[in-house]
């Protein structure tokens, strides 16, 4: 197994952590239960731990793809810039919901504090993944490259139906 392949594997993680989170979390501020927050918090952990993980093997994974056709360096420059963005909001949420958790088993006041900043945190962060998503998912599949020269969707294409 190659680094493209292990970052296949584990970059959803960090994704579908986050926005699994996001949901819990705002679930749980609705209900008010410190338990449903707490697995929120727990999902946004892992969501960091698998962001390291797709970081570690990215770079592997751009080696083994940059020069393939209808590869070029600088979509994936694009896509490992949004990645790092993405990556330093789920480290930051990941460390705060650390803080969330003590706050909560000792019972400390700031919780609701660290509560509204983790949730604005996975906004950003559920904005951020649908961009590395798609700027990931653009590298193999050229057909959702916005400047695809694909038929389908072209311009030429849509006015000859209406014909």
């Amino acid at each position: 197994m190659n680094d493209a392949h292990l970052h296949l594997v584990v970059n959803h993680f960090p994704i579908i952590g986050t926005i699994f989170g996001l949901g819990i979390l705002i679930v749980g501020m609705i209900l008010k239960n410190n338990s449903v927050k707490t697995v929120a918090y727990v999902l946004f952990i892992i969501a960091a731990i698998f962001a390291a993980f797709s970081m570690g093997t990215g770079e592997g994974a751009e080696e083994l793809v940059e020069d393939m056709p209808n590869i070029g360096k600088e979509i994936i420059h694009e896509h490992e810039e949004l990645a790092e963005k993405f990556a330093l909001v789920l480290y930051a949420m990941g460390a705060l919901s650390l803080v969330s958790i003590y706050f909560s088993i000792k019972k400390i006041s700031l919780l609701k504090y660290t509560t509204i900043i983790t949730l604005l945190l996975a906004l950003m962060g559920v904005f951020l993944a649908q961009k590395v998503g798609t700027s990931g998912g653009e590298i193999r599949h050229t057909e959702i490259r916005a400047n695809s020269n694909s038929p389908i969707g072209s311009q030429e294409t849509q006015g000859a139906d209406k014909d």
